[in-house]
């Protein structure tokens, strides 16, 4: 199965509260409003997904078209990054907040565990997930984890998506976390979405980090926007094309769309996101 060929839902969400970046749609909020949306639309058995944006997400927006129409298809689409952030400050919204993917799984899973709300894991390997199910198990005891498939790598097949669809709706997840990496992630979250009454919330790294086969960067680290300095030492051949190659092609491209708007609004044209 090619993701490409299969479109997202025809309707496009509201955008409240976002602005674009670099062409790609970016919502402003915190751990907070955004956790509170998700419980809600899981509560309400919504088909929804999540997008965790970040600076290699809106370059590969803008690099295929088929990751723009997956991601610009989706209900919400957090600032992951910190130049994202930077960016909506930038635009109009100065009290959007980080919304990392690894700390909002946590802030999902811990309101989940409050509420009763299943869970379902989408992604790594049979012992990735038995150690992050561990892991998320200890630090959140009463949370329901209903779901746990590990799929292989490379495509896959229809028959192998219609297996996993009947599993996570046999299971009653209510909320999916998605661990595939971007952008594969947000192309099976897009394929499968409107066939499952589930929020799935495509977290990538996310689920190494907690298993705890992967480092992960300290928090003053993360918060410097240095981040991806800490995961190319890490993991320098799987990564270094991400961090080299877009990074620079990020700021040339929010440089230019700055001076842009910037020149727009001396020149009296429209101002703000």
């Amino acid at each position: 199965m090619t993701f490409a060929k299969h479109s997202p839902p025809q309707a496009k969400p509201a955008r409240l509260h976002a602005a674009q970046i670099g062409g790609m749609w970016v919502n402003a909020g915190t751990y907070a409003s955004t956790t509170e949306q998700i419980i809600l639309w899981a509560q309400r058995r919504e088909r929804r997904y999540i997008c965790v944006g970040n600076v290699h997400m809106v370059m590969a927006s803008r690099d295929s078209e088929s990751v723009r129409r997956v991601v610009d298809h989706a209900d919400h689409v957090t600032a992951d990054g910190m130049p994202l952030v930077w960016m909506l400050h930038l635009r109009g919204f100065p009290k959007a907040q980080r919304v990392y993917g690894p700390n909002l799984m946590l802030a999902v899973c811990r309101a989940a565990a409050e509420k009763g709300i299943r869970v379902g894991l989408f992604g790594s390997t049979p012992i990735g997930l038995t150690r992050l199910s561990a892991a998320l198990s200890d630090r959140f005891p009463s949370l329901p984890i209903v779901a746990k498939i590990a799929p292989p790598f490379g495509a896959f097949t229809a028959a192998q998506n219609r297996n996993w669809i009947r599993e996570l709706n046999a299971s009653g997840a209510e909320i999916i976390f998605v661990g595939l990496g971007c952008p594969k992630q947000e192309h099976w979250m897009a394929e499968v979405s409107g066939e499952l009454p589930a929020v799935l919330i495509g977290v990538g790294a996310a689920f190494d980090f907690h298993a705890g086969t992967v480092r992960q960067a300290p928090a003053w680290i993360q918060n410097s926007g240095l981040e991806w300095a800490f995961r190319l030492l890490m993991e320098p051949r799987r990564l270094w094309r991400r961090y080299l190659v877009l990074n620079p092609r990020f700021l040339t491209l929010m440089l230019t769309e700055e001076w842009r708007r910037r020149t727009k609004s001396t020149e009296g044209g429209e101002t703000g996101a």
